[in-house]
C-alpha cells in the first residue's frame, strides 16, 4: 500500500502540480494549482474540500482493470474503478471530509474515429457514473463527452475548476 500512496503525493506542494496520464496528485497547500493535459477519451476527476482546502485530481485512461489485475495493482490510477477510490482515500488521508467534497469531471470524449468499436470515452463516462451513483456522490459540474480534447485545472485556494480547449478557458465550477 505504501507504493500506492507515493503515487498520491500527500506532501505540501507549492505552485503548479502536473498530473500525467494514469496519474493522480493530492495536496493540502492552498497555493497549489493542479493541472492535467490532453483529456481525450481519458477522464480527469477533481475533488475539493473548501473548508480544509484539500484537493486532488485523477487522470484515468480506462474504465476497469479487471482484465489485467497486475497492471491495475501496479498503477491503480490508470483505471476508473481503482483510481477514483484511491483519489478519494488520498484526500481523506490529508483530512478532507466526504460530506464537503466538491467533485467535477472532464474528458471522456470520442476522439478517434474507431467506427464505435471501442467507445473508450463512453465506457469511461459510464464507469464514473456507476461509481458515483453507488457511493452517493454527485458531480458539481462536468464537461464530458463530445469529440474534443481538454486541459483541466483546479486551484486549491478557492476550488475553482476550469478547462481549456484550443486555448480558450472556461470555468467549470467556482464558489
Amino acid at each position: 500500500m505504501a507504493s500506492l500512496l507515493n503515487k498520491a503525493s500527500s506532501a505540501k506542494n507549492t505552485g503548479r502540480i502536473t498530473v500525467g496520464v494514469a496519474d493522480l496528485q493530492v495536496s493540502s497547500d492552498p497555493a497549489a494549482c493542479i493541472i492535467t493535459h490532453a483529456l481525450g477519451s481519458c477522464i480527469g476527476v477533481t475533488v475539493y474540500d473548501p473548508v480544509a482546502k484539500i484537493g486532488g485530481m485523477l487522470h484515468f485512461m480506462l474504465p476497469s482493470g479487471r482484465g489485467n489485475a497486475e497492471k491495475a495493482k501496479a498503477n491503480p490510477a490508470m483505471f476508473g474503478d481503482s483510481g477514483v477510490p484511491l483519489l478519494f482515500r488520498s484526500c481523506y488521508d490529508l483530512g478532507a471530509s466526504k460530506e464537503r467534497l466538491i467533485v467535477c469531471a472532464a474528458g471522456g470524449a470520442e476522439i478517434m474515429n474507431d467506427s464505435g468499436q471501442f467507445k473508450i470515452g463512453s465506457r469511461n463516462r459510464t464507469i464514473l457514473r456507476q461509481l458515483f451513483w453507488k457511493n452517493n456522490i454527485l458531480l458539481a459540474a462536468d464537461e464530458t463527452g463530445g469529440s474534443i480534447s481538454r486541459t483541466l485545472q483546479i486551484d486549491l485556494g478557492d476550488g475553482r475548476v476550469s478547462f481549456k480547449h484550443k486555448g480558450e478557458e472556461k470555468v467549470l465550477w467556482s464558489a
